[in-house]
């Protein structure tokens, strides 16, 4: 039985079939494993074996990254995947919390720990003349042998709602994600798959690297770019291609061509995608676009079946409930007025919860305190706010942080949310809390038009007051409008530092809605948008 990475690599090594490609080469199985193994015997004659063999990858996805995963997997030691977006004593944090004892950087990241105390921690840039030199001197591979509870990887949450934390993903995990994503989704060896979403965070490495090397389909790693995706798709033949976050909102916000459907690409899979964003670039791109809900640690799983209402994320696996945090009671379904309006949200909006337990996830790696807020009352707590209906589908309203209490009354921002983007003009929106002056919140929305689009104060109004299920305090009290707004790694809008500037335009445009009023009016403009 195959239950590790270890032992699915080891069934390739003498498959002649391409695994990976790059614009200066491309690699067979046999191939890349070989130098896999030759770094994971070069790195293990580097290590303490007295203490976790823990390898930490501080680098852009590249054929170098996918070959230290495949070098762990086959040395049996943990490669540590190192969130890239992070900086100064942050990052260093992150690299020791994690007990790397060696550290692999590229050139593009090297410079990131220029000034950082490293003591303990050689770091070995794999573009260098020490990494060629090291590994051609290796000796053959002898491995330690792994479980299918070991770990094969270090990989870190998003860091939306505060610091990365590093989740130890184990072979078997690892494994079967991709059994069953390659059998829903058809992968065959004749795919070529595009590895472009962060190899150090869960959807690349589950979604993206398992895939492939269960299918044993041609992987292409890169950095994700708007401008280079529907280049590359033509370029690789890519036929399948996993996202997180925003991508697809992104893309949709360039122009459209008349070519766009002219491409291999044959499905994608991922989550966080609006409705509308994947009916239109399942259109555009002619493609098959699956959305699904996961968390980062596994254990909570919801899947976005056929007849999934609009708004709706789908039914969750078995235990997923929706639970109130304070009573830790089940919260009460779902009750909506005849235009779909929320009307019971203090009742039914509750924390996304999975009431068995944690399934695989045995807690964050050395952070028992974040450990303690997930795992608690023998559920795991998701941190994400829900509801559900009488049917089970189950609804999304945002994190745990965006809870506002606007006039007296609770209200949730992802709600909010699905409604502004029916505006076609806007491309994406975060709302969020800001102080009102005398008591409670005020409601903040932050907006990116699509290229091209323009959007003034009374198409807006008219708009707002066209939605029978928008209740009047939702209404935005503030309206920035930007080119792009902060994000993490994985393409998720960092709510936390907008939140933080407050009521700001940054280098945008701010509107005010008068506090009893619907009219908006432009407070200040630093710079154009996409108008």
């Amino acid at each position: 039985m195959i239950d590790t990475v270890q032992k699915l690599l080891r069934t390739r090594a003498d498959d002649d079939s391409v695994a990976v490609i790059s614009p200066e080469r491309t690699w067979t199985w046999r191939e890349y494993l070989a130098e896999a193994a030759a770094e994971a015997s070069a790195l293990l004659a580097l290590l303490d074996q007295t203490r976790p063999r823990h390898v930490g990858a501080l680098m852009t996805n590249s054929p170098a990254y996918v070959r230290s995963m495949a070098a762990a997997a086959l040395g049996g030691y943990v490669l540590c995947g190192i969130n890239t977006t992070r900086r100064g004593e942050g990052l260093l944090s992150d690299i020791r919390r994690s007990d790397c004892q060696l550290l692999l950087v590229d050139d593009e990241h090297a410079p990131l720990l220029d000034g950082l105390d490293r003591a303990g921690i050689p770091v070995l840039n794999v573009t260098g003349p020490r990494y060629a030199e090291t590994v051609v001197a290796a000796k053959p591979l002898v491995p330690h042998e792994v479980t299918g509870a070991d770990p094969f990887m270090m990989i870190f949450t998003s860091g939306t709602s505060g610091n990365p934390k590093a989740v130890p993903f184990v072979h078997a995990m690892s494994v079967m994600c991709g059994l069953s994503l390659v059998a829903q989704m058809d992968i065959t060896a004749d795919d070529v798959c595009y590895l472009a979403m962060p190899l150090f965070h869960s959807n690349g490495v589950a979604v993206g690297f398992s895939v492939a090397i269960t299918a044993g389909a041609a992987m292409v790693p890169v950095k994700f770019s708007v401008s280079r995706l529907l280049p590359d798709l033509r370029r690789y033949g890519i036929t399948f291609m996993n996202y997180v976050g925003k991508p697809l909102a992104l893309v949709l916000a360039t122009p459209e061509q008349p070519d766009d459907a002219d491409n291999p690409l044959r499905v994608m899979y991922g989550n966080e995608a609006t409705e509308r964003d994947i009916a239109e670039f399942s259109r555009r791109f002619g493609c098959r676009v699956i959305d699904a809900f996961g968390s980062s640690e596994f254990a909570v799983v919801v899947v976005r079946e056929d007849g999934t209402p609009p708004g709706s994320i789908g039914k969750g696996w078995g235990g997923v409930a929706i639970y109130h945090p304070d009573t830790v009671t089940e919260c009460a379904t779902a009750v909506f007025d005849e235009h779909g309006a929320l009307l019971n949200a203090d009742d039914a909006v509750g924390e996304l919860v999975n009431t068995t337990g944690s399934g695989p996830f045995g807690g964050y790696y050395n952070d028992p305190a974040a450990t303690s807020e997930r795992i608690r009352h023998g559920m795991y707590w998701t941190g994400d706010l829900a509801y559900r209906d009488a049917d089970g589908w189950i609804y999304l309203a945002g994190r745990t942080s965006d809870w506002m209490r606007v006039d007296g009354e609770n209200m949730a921002a992802a709600p909010i949310e699905r409604i502004m983007l029916r505006l076609p003009q806007i491309n994406q929106v975060a709302v969020y809390a800001v102080p009102d002056e005398q008591v409670g919140d005020q409601v903040m929305a932050a907006v990116v038009l699509r290229q091209g689009d323009s959007l003034i104060p009374a198409q807006f109004e008219e708009f707002l007051a066209a939605q029978p299920d928008l209740s009047p305090k939702a209404w935005p009290r503030f309206i920035r409008i930007n080119d792009d707004l902060p994000q993490t790694a994985t393409n998720k809008i960092l709510k936390r530092e907008l939140s933080a500037a407050g009521v700001t335009a940054g280098d945008g445009v701010l509107w005010e809605r008068e506090a009893r009023g619907a009219s908006y009016r432009v407070v200040s403009a630093q710079t154009s948008t996409r108008a």
